[in-house]
């Protein structure tokens, strides 16, 4: 059997059946083959970093259980696949990456040159940092078991991206039939990672036991575990109270007992618990300066801190913590079922001050513009709470806005590029959480972010998915020019001196791709109800120029819980 074919049947035996890609020579076969088996659902792209963040999507929006293919050329194809390869590297989502190579008989080896086939280049040494496994195939028989360590790895413990290197003369090659028989028949060796040990828990009882001010703090690790949504049911119903980073706000759904997000552009409220809290429980945060703010020392000041996390090596790294936990989310939640026993210390006050908090801070901060971003918002919430729907946000103060004001309900989750903080990511990897979970998909991408991946109108309008596009055009590099306003007296060199930005309403209707234009509240109050009722693409571009701040934040240097603009101020 061909190679390629044995590639497409072990992918599908493997429960892998979506491809996007770019197509160029030395990925030939294998699409060949993919497209042959009749099983593969291959989606081309107008550029290889679309195609990556498309297949991340796939994985994003099955928490990690479905796997898709990301695919590219030799050279420039590969190359092009780093963003979303870092971006899946870093938000820890499984993905397999495919390159094409050229044939072994022009790779250059060790001759000290710099290529020798047309468009050779080491992908593997390139993204080693950046990936769980990597290899070049250099041999027909090896592709099948490389196949199986690369996807086995993806899917276990702290997942990630994978990527093998084939060259385009292995492709080609005839491998016996038994072999491939072999290997289909070898289950993938998955490893779902450590588990808290009893000694652990027991100490953490007897923290919760102590406590008066408890609180719980959901991170990107606890995003996808399955059991996450129940354990904090229970723990609303206990009147224990929760936060969330900017990835655990990813899958939250918004409860009485839910007081947000934490960090440098967090709610104030949220942050506040963190600052006044007197036992605080981080399930899968790793918790970067974005989350604590700069003074690490004072994070969390009045608190004993627990940090629950798979990566041994993210405990104690920042934050240095009371009581270190290396466990899996899924099998802490699990191992650690809250109950009333477990909080017989708790400040009957505790939560109504938070409460007070949360309504003190509910106040619309942009009241000095024309539109709100939080008031939009406020008012998609209600608009979309009756039916499935993932949010895709870009990176920018407009993923910050939608951060602070986006309120989850049952069959939501909304999806951010975090470690990474890629600008074009949204767009492309909603076309993969739509093509996946056949629901509405909304994205929420500023005209910075738009522009990198902005080509692919021509795929959405294609494949005629209903995704809804809402870009927040503020004619500027909103969250750099803050910077520059904070620091360089207002000089705005590359974020609107030298920026510019289209019509993306009319460059919609280009595409063939229904468009409106909200420039006042009144036509926000008209349009905006448009993103539950209409089926298929649609782009709603919404004016905010001059528009550059995000309120509240933190600046570098002050505590969490001081964040600008101060209030009464």
């Amino acid at each position: 059997m061909k190679a390629s074919d044995a590639l497409a049947k072990f992918l599908i035996a493997n429960q892998v059946h979506t491809c996007f890609e770019l197509v160029g020579g030395m990925i030939t076969h294998m699409l060949d083959s993919l497209a042959e088996s009749g099983q593969f659902n291959i989606v081309s792209m107008h550029h290889e970093q679309s195609a990556a963040f498309a297949a991340e999507g796939v994985a994003r929006y099955s928490k990690g259980k479905t796997i898709a293919v990301a695919m590219g050329t030799s050279g420039p194809g590969a190359t092009n696949l780093i963003t979303g390869i870092g971006d899946c590297w870093f938000d820890s989502v499984p993905c397999l990456f495919i390159t094409g190579q050229v044939n072994t008989r022009e790779l250059k080896g060790e001759r000290a040159i710099r290529q020798q086939g047309f468009q050779e280049l080491d992908i593997v040494e390139v993204v080693r940092s950046l990936t769980k496994y990597a290899v070049r195939v250099d041999r027909a028989e090896d592709l099948l078991p490389e196949l199986h360590k690369a996807l086995s790895a993806a899917l276990s413990g702290r997942q990630g991206p994978v990527l093998l290197d084939i060259p385009n003369d292995v492709q080609r090659v005839d491998i016996p039939d038994d072999l491939v028989d072999k290997w289909l028949n070898v289950p993938l060796e998955i490893s779902s990672g450590p588990e808290a040990t009893n000694n652990a828990l027991q100490e953490l009882e007897a923290l919760c036991k102590e406590a008066q001010r408890p609180l719980i703090c959901i991170g990107g690790g606890a995003r996808w575990a399955d059991s996450m949504d129940e354990w904090l049911s229970a723990a609303d119903v206990l009147g224990i109270p929760c936060v969330s980073t900017l990835m655990g706000h990813e899958r939250v759904v918004a409860r009485g007992n839910y007081f947000n997000m934490i960090g440098s552009y967090g709610n104030r409220e949220a942050n506040w618990a963190v600052q006044n809290c007197d036992l605080l429980i981080v399930v899968g945060a790793r918790l970067d300066v974005r989350q604590t703010g700069a003074d690490v020392d004072d994070f969390a000041r009045k608190a004993r801190v627990v940090q629950i996390d798979i990566d041994p090596a993210q405990l104690n790294n920042r934050v240095q913590a009371d009581l270190n936990i290396c466990a899996t989310a899924e099998s802490f939640f699990k191992s650690f079922p809250l109950s009333a026993a477990l909080f017989p210390s708790v400040d009957k006050g505790w939560l109504t001050e938070l409460t007070k908090q949360r309504d003190q801070a509910q106040f619309n901060e942009y009241a000095d513009w024309e539109i709100s971003p939080s008031e939009l918002f406020k008012k998609l919430n209600p608009i979309l709470a009756g039916q499935p729907v993932d949010y895709v946000c870009d990176v920018g103060n407009h993923q910050m806005w939608a951060a602070q004001s986006l309120r989850l309900s049952p069959g939501h989750a909304v999806h951010y590029s975090g470690g990474m903080g890629a600008m074009g990511f949204a767009f492309p990897t909603a076309l993969g959480v739509a093509l996946q979970s056949k629901n509405k998909t909304v994205v929420i991408s500023g005209d910075g972010s738009m522009q990198i991946n902005i080509q692919e109108l021509d795929t959405l309008k294609r494949m005629d998915l209903d995704v809804i596009i809402i870009v927040m055009n503020n004619a500027v590099l909103g969250m750099v020019k803050n910077f520059q306003d904070m620091y360089f007296d207002g000089r705005d060199q590359s974020t609107k001196k030298g920026y510019s930005s289209p019509s993306f309403t009319d460059i919609a209707k280009a595409y063939g791709i229904a468009s409106h234009r909200i420039t006042s509240a009144a036509e926000m109050e008209r349009i905006l109800p448009l993103v539950a009722i209409h089926k298929g693409p649609l782009l709603i571009e919404v004016m905010m120029e001059g528009a550059t701040e995000c309120r509240p934040r933190l600046a570098f240097g002050s505590k969490l819980d001081e964040q600008f603009p101060k209030l009464g101020n």
